[in-house]
């Protein structure tokens, strides 16, 4: 299991924050997320055999938001 923590630039609102979370737990091998409007964050466990962090961020850019990635560790 690997963790991210990415800062999202673009957000408006708290429903940007729920967009994005819907978008990262649907996506194959995300285990647990959570997005935070106040702190532009999002928290993300994956199996890095099923996903990413690149494809991660993808999701989200493709979604219109800016993405800064913070750390990546196994948990």
């Amino acid at each position: 299991m690997k963790s991210a923590r990415l800062r999202i630039e673009g957000m408006h609102c708290g429903g940007c924050a729920a967009v994005i979370q819907s978008l990262l737990a649907r996506q194959d091998g995300v285990k647990a997320v959570d997005v935070t409007f106040t702190e532009r964050l999002a928290r993300i466990q994956f199996d890095p055999h099923a996903t990413s962090q690149e494809t991660l961020v993808a999701v989200i850019e493709k979604a219109g938001y800016q993405v800064t990635p913070l750390a990546a560790t196994n948990a």
